[in-house]
């Protein structure tokens, strides 16, 4: 861990250095911790914890024509903060009318803005005020299902978390990942994070799509699944992180890492896609009717980089702010969350790794080293060459100094 000392402009490696006013504008690149540390430039965080003006239960649509075209269910899903970055699904897998459905479905299914909503925290111990809930619930002619996603499929290499738990019902799939549909010159590509309400309760999904080959069968070095840490089960709340780098997807949840699978890693940029769905296929299994399953978010965050920011000037100069409240809001337009003093690095070079302002990264933080979500903390400030190791935290500060080597290293490669 690093900590700059502003008096003698030196870089000392000691313990994280507070940003003021939790301002990460400051933070040319942010590096994560983990086996497979990255270099990334932008960070977002949206906190659900304590939406409590918008929280409320709506009824299902039960009309699978008005389900996928209903307004938003409350303003926070028209605020700025959230329209500038997601945005919520409405389509159904239906191929047309006769056309029968998409895939292995046996069920028709239907994405339904009304069925992402703020939910109470209800909880004997809650931690927070409320939670995002994305609900799946079969009716008796359809299965009703929520997602939203990014608006933009540029992003390309990322470190995704959500503090998250499902709940409910066997027959469902609850997911974060990212993903890139075929085109006539690439393949699907997709890292996914699923739980499956038919499996055991201790289990998730990880995998690197396509899972199967062109005959059907399952490719094993694409997917595994994975226990669970420490006994836990996946209705308890607990953090799910992705690491999409060029070279590996690594999975992990409360910290520990479950997966790490170098086998067909995405490429090329992709958007970021949250869901809660059944069609009755052979993945998801068959939900009884009325049944319900629900996958409840209490804060999204993310540092990543993109393959079109430098293209992008009046979104890449987004700010995100808190209000007395604590509110995270970001109204200085652009649907991007970055800085133009950042570079996009990533462990391997690619169209977005350079930028015309040669600036560098010189100011590294990281959002694992933090006293609060979703405020990011400095590690490093290379405005100075000098540094020295701080005592007592010597040793747990090396294994950061030895991340921002390995990285920095990188880093000089490519720039």
């Amino acid at each position: 861990m690093f900590h700059y000392r502003p008096n003698s402009d030196r870089l000392s490696c000691i313990s994280p250095q507070p940003l003021p006013n939790g301002d990460d504008s400051v933070c040319d690149c942010f590096v994560t911790n983990g086996t497979q540390p990255g270099y990334f430039s932008n960070h977002m965080f949206f906190d659900f914890r304590n939406l409590t003006r918008d929280a409320g239960i709506p009824p299902i649509v039960t009309n699978v024509t008005n389900a996928t075209y209903v307004p938003p269910t409350s303003d926070y899903f028209s605020s700025d903060e959230w329209t500038s970055v997601w945005q919520l699904q409405g389509w159904s897998n239906s191929e047309g009318k006769g056309k029968g459905l998409s895939g292995a479905a046996t069920v028709l299914m239907a994405y339904s803005p009304a069925n992402v909503y703020i939910e109470e925290n209800k909880d004997e111990d809650a931690d927070s005020q409320t939670y995002l809930t994305l609900r799946t619930q079969r009716e008796p002619k359809f299965q009703s299902a929520a997602a939203f996603q990014t608006k933009t499929s540029d992003y390309q290499f990322v470190s995704l978390r959500m503090l998250a738990r499902t709940i409910g019902s066997p027959g469902a799939v609850t997911a974060m990942f990212t993903y890139r549909d075929a085109t006539a010159s690439s393949s699907l590509q997709e890292s996914d994070f699923e739980v499956l309400t038919r499996g055991p309760r201790e289990n998730v999904q990880l995998t690197n799509q396509p899972s199967f080959d062109s005959d059907g069968k399952v490719k094993p070095e694409a997917t595994t699944n994975a226990t669970l840490p420490g006994g836990m089960i996946w209705s308890q709340w607990a953090v799910y992180r992705l690491d999409w780098t060029a070279d590996s997807s690594v999975w992990y949840v409360d910290g520990q890492q479950l997966a790490n699978i170098t086998f067909q890693v995405p490429q090329d940029a992709a958007g970021i896609n949250v869901n809660a769905w059944s069609d009755g296929g052979s993945w998801s299994g068959n939900m009884s009717v009325y049944d319900q399953a629900n996958l409840q978010i209490q804060w999204i965050e993310m540092i990543y980089n993109t393959s079109s920011s430098s293209s992008s000037s009046s979104a890449s100069q987004r700010k995100w702010k808190r209000d007395p409240t604590g509110f995270l809001w970001g109204r200085d337009a652009g649907p991007r969350g970055g800085l133009p003093r950042r570079r996009d690095l990533s462990l391997r070079s690619s169209s977005s790794s350079s930028s015309s302002d040669g600036d560098g990264c010189k100011v590294v933080c990281s959002i694992d080293e933090v006293t609060e979500q979703g405020v990011a903390t400095m590690l490093w400030n290379a405005s100075s060459t000098a540094t020295r190791m701080a005592g007592a935290d010597a040793v747990r500060d090396m294994a950061w100094a030895w991340t921002l080597l390995v990285g920095g290293l990188v880093w000089l490669m490519i720039v």
